[in-house]
This record gives C-alpha cells, sequence and structure tokens, in this order.
C-alpha cells in the first residue's frame, strides 16, 4: 500500500521511459527499482503484522531460526552466518529479544568463547502467535499465485547465487 494512497500512473515505469530517452537501455533499472519498492512493500506489511507482538520482522526471523534448529538453540555466530547479519546486529536482535523474555543466553557446553541462545516457553508461544500474524497476510505477498511466487523466488535465487549469497 502506498504512504499517500494510490498514484494514477506507475512511477517505475514512468522512470523507465524517461531512463530510456535521457541515459539509455531502462531494463536493469526498473528490475532492481521493482525489487527495491517490493521489498519496502513486504517489509511495511509484515512489521505491522508483527508490531502487535512487539516484534520486527529481523526478530521473527531470528525466532524462527531457533525454532528451526535441531538441538533448540544456536551459537550466536551460527545465528549470524543462518541470519546473514554482522555479529552487532545478531547481538542487538538477541538483546532485545533477551530483554523481552523471548531467548536466554547460556554458555556453550565446550567451548567456553560461545554462547548459545534459546527460545524460552514465552519465545515459543509469541513465536506461534507471530506465524499466525504473518501467514494471515501472506507475508504481504498479494497479487501472485502458486506458480507465480515460485517463478518469482527461482529468479531471485538466481540472482543472489550468482552473487555469491550461497553456493549451491
Amino acid at each position: 500500500m502506498a504512504p499517500h494512497g494510490s498514484l494514477p500512473f506507475d512511477p517505475i515505469q514512468r522512470a523507465a521511459d524517461l531512463w530510456e530517452e535521457r541515459v539509455g537501455p531502462s531494463r536493469t533499472m526498473a528490475a532492481v527499482t521493482s525489487v527495491m519498492r517490493v521489498q519496502q512493500i513486504l517489509l511495511s506489511h509484515v512489521d505491522g503484522a508483527l508490531k502487535p507482538l512487539g516484534l520486527t520482522f529481523a526478530r521473527y526471523e531470528a525466532l524462527v531460526l531457533l525454532d528451526f534448529a535441531r538441538r533448540g538453540s544456536l551459537p550466536m555466530r551460527v545465528m549470524g552466518e543462518r541470519l546473514q547479519l554482522h555479529p552487532t546486529s545478531v547481538t542487538n536482535i538477541v538483546d532485545r529479544l533477551q530483554g523481552d523474555g523471548l531467548v536466554r543466553r547460556l554458555p556453550h557446553p565446550t567451548d567456553r568463547r560461545a554462547t548459545l541462545v534459546e527460545l524460552t516457553p514465552e519465545g515459543r508461544d509469541r513465536l506461534a502467535k507471530a506465524t499466525v500474524a504473518v501467514t494471515a497476510i501472506d507475508f504481504g505477498l498479494t497479487g501472485l499465485d502458486d506458480a507465480g511466487q515460485d517463478q518469482l523466488t527461482a529468479l531471485l535465487r538466481t540472482v543472489r547465487r550468482s552473487a555469491g549469497d550461497f553456493d549451491r
């Protein structure tokens, strides 16, 4: 949803047309600008669904990651790798989640330098409620059927792989 209502035209298409006239081929500019705008839209919808639960998408992702962990906990370093975040960002997320009683830090049983993070019962409960909230709005992704969502995921995966986001 646009912050001030819908525009009577597609501003990205208008920019692409002008780019084409003044700079040259606009395909890449239009694609990147579209991805960036869709990211803003999705984040706005998801954060809106999570806000009543005191969560942001970043904190929600961390809770999901911990819930998916085989042992129910992960070292902070591994959380950073999996979430693809700088250690400072992971520390900030964990600090806030811990402050809300959703996770706890534990000493690593075999590595004194590492700290484990695990969900608390309240964290599991909040995660369940948050998952209901974001799935109820389809994570903000509207306008695409199942095949379109699969196609979008495949296209973006190709971009991510070629950028070195992952190996396989």
